[in-house]
């Protein structure tokens, strides 16, 4: 069982950089693989990145590739997500998930989620 709390959405024009933060309660965060998805307006929510317990591997969507870092501090409880070179297109809200002991990524689901912290880049 874990909270998340996604901190660090605004507004920001294309070309700039965000970076969000999911804080996690409990004592064993290190335990859970943590991702970050994405819901734009009159869209399903896509998935963009996630991050192993470790920190060690990581995956991205090919729509991210290059301009978004996942990464995390397992002695803060809290994962990052670094955006550069944002577009209009990342236009969402962010929300962080987490799922515990998993072998995969993203082959399994996430079991646990934020509220979502909205990111706006104008054109």
């Amino acid at each position: 069982q874990v909270q998340l709390v996604e901190s660090g959405g605004g507004l920001v024009q294309a070309g700039g950089s965000l970076r969000l933060s999911c804080a996690a309660s409990g004592r064993t965060f290190s335990g859970y693989a943590m991702g970050w998805f994405r819901q734009a307006p009159g869209k399903e929510r896509e998935f963009v990145t996630a991050i192993s317990g470790s920190g060690m591997s990581t995956y991205y969507a090919d729509s991210v590739k290059g301009r978004f870092t996942i990464s995390r501090d397992n002695a803060k409880n809290t994962v990052y997500l670094q955006m550069n070179s944002l577009k209009p297109e990342d236009t969402a809200v962010y929300y962080c998930a987490a799922k515990y002991g998993s072998n995969s990524l993203i082959r399994t689901p996430y079991d646990y989620w934020g509220q979502g912290t909205q990111v706006t880049v104008s054109s």
